[in-house]
């Protein structure tokens, strides 16, 4: 076995068939960032409050949470 392929092989770049998997997750900070922050101009939300620790610390795709609930059009 080569040094890179363990290498990808430790850092989970593998599937479960030994092929290599996209690095990208499709995520882009800046794109994410600015979301949130037209976000919080939109619906007033301040720094420190408990809205705007669950927009920007909830994890969606660990807990399923929704971090921008207003968002949502219904």
């Amino acid at each position: 076995m080569n040094d890179i392929y363990r290498l990808k092989k430790l850092a989970g770049l593998l599937d479960k068939n030994d092929n290599e998997v996209s690095e990208d997750d499709g995520s882009n900070i800046s794109v994410i960032g600015s979301k949130k922050g037209e976000y919080m101009r939109k619906h007033n939300v301040q720094p420190g409050s408990n809205e705007w620790f669950k927009l920007w610390f909830a994890q969606p795709k660990l807990t399923g949470e929704d971090p921008m609930p207003k968002g949502k059009k219904k």
